[in-house]
């Protein structure tokens, strides 16, 4: 299962928590509440575009992709990050 920013969502710890992935949560994910928001601004920006997922956007990866940047993570994972679902999402088309 994918997410509409390319993530994994098997690769998530809360899958089967209370959660069934991205779109059937409507983008309310559980770190949402971190950032002040109730729904991910990456899938919110992606249903307000009409899109399928990031992919069909030309702007991808935009400024969301970066600023929303998991703290765990460093610069180098980051990137390695956005690349692997760029990836994905390459693939998906």
């Amino acid at each position: 299962m994918t997410c509409v920013c390319g993530a994994n969502c098997d690769d998530c710890l809360h899958l089967n928590s209370g959660c069934a992935g991205c779109d059937s949560i409507e983008g309310k994910v559980y770190w949402a509440q971190y950032i002040c928001a109730d729904v991910c601004p990456i899938y919110k920006c992606v249903k307000e575009k009409g899109y399928q997922n990031c992919g069909d956007c030309s702007q991808i990866p935009c400024e969301l992709w970066v600023s929303l940047k998991d703290p765990s993570l460093s610069e180098e994972e980051q990137q390695k990050s956005i690349q692997g679902r760029l990836l994905v999402l390459k693939e998906l088309k």
